[in-house]
């Protein structure tokens, strides 16, 4: 005979369950784990963490390897929905003057400076959405003429001169 552990009902031996109570028996095997998963809570949160940094790493990867390259971002789409090959500089600035001439350009947080002596011409470290601001100035007093060009991607977007010993060019562009 089986007792009952919740109930105290004697049972037959070979009973799975009470017959008073339907409790389960001990010695029974049907309804009882054997073997399962007898983890510790730590080691149930060292597991999650795992798989958390896991799905993290593999989310990391796939987000990089589907990022444009920096070429690939600066390709600009006009109007017409082509695509207008940028590069890594697409704004020069052309300084034609026979004398020495001093420029701060680029854009306007952050200007390069230049000074030559004769015709120049230069990248400037902007990318084809900036705001692009050109200053150029003799620096010899000369009355000769000088020329300043920005130029975008091989076309004079904008162009300003000066005969004046003193005087300075300026040029404010924005696309």
């Amino acid at each position: 005979m089986v007792k009952c552990p919740r109930c105290g009902y004697d049972n037959h031996s070979s009973t799975t369950y009470c017959e008073n109570c339907s409790y389960i028996l001990k010695g029974s095997s049907t309804g009882q784990k054997k073997g399962g998963w007898k983890m510790g809570t730590v080691k149930k949160i060292a597991l999650i963490i795992g798989i958390i940094a896991i799905a993290l790493i593999l989310f990391s990867v796939i987000y990089n390897f589907t990022q444009p390259s920096n070429e690939e971002s600066l390709n600009v789409i006009v109007a017409d929905s082509n695509v207008q090959e940028g590069s890594s500089h697409p704004y020069e600035v052309k300084v034609v003057y026979d004398g020495t001439w001093y420029s701060k350009s680029g854009e306007p947080s952050s200007l390069q400076e230049q000074s030559n002596q004769g015709n120049h011409t230069f990248n400037l470290d902007c990318a084809a959405w900036d705001k692009v601001y050109v200053l150029a100035e003799k620096t010899d007093g000369a009355s000769g003429v000088m020329k300043v060009q920005l130029i975008r991607n091989g076309e004079v977007v904008a162009e300003n001169s000066t005969t004046d010993g003193t005087n300075q060019i300026t040029i404010n562009y924005q696309s």
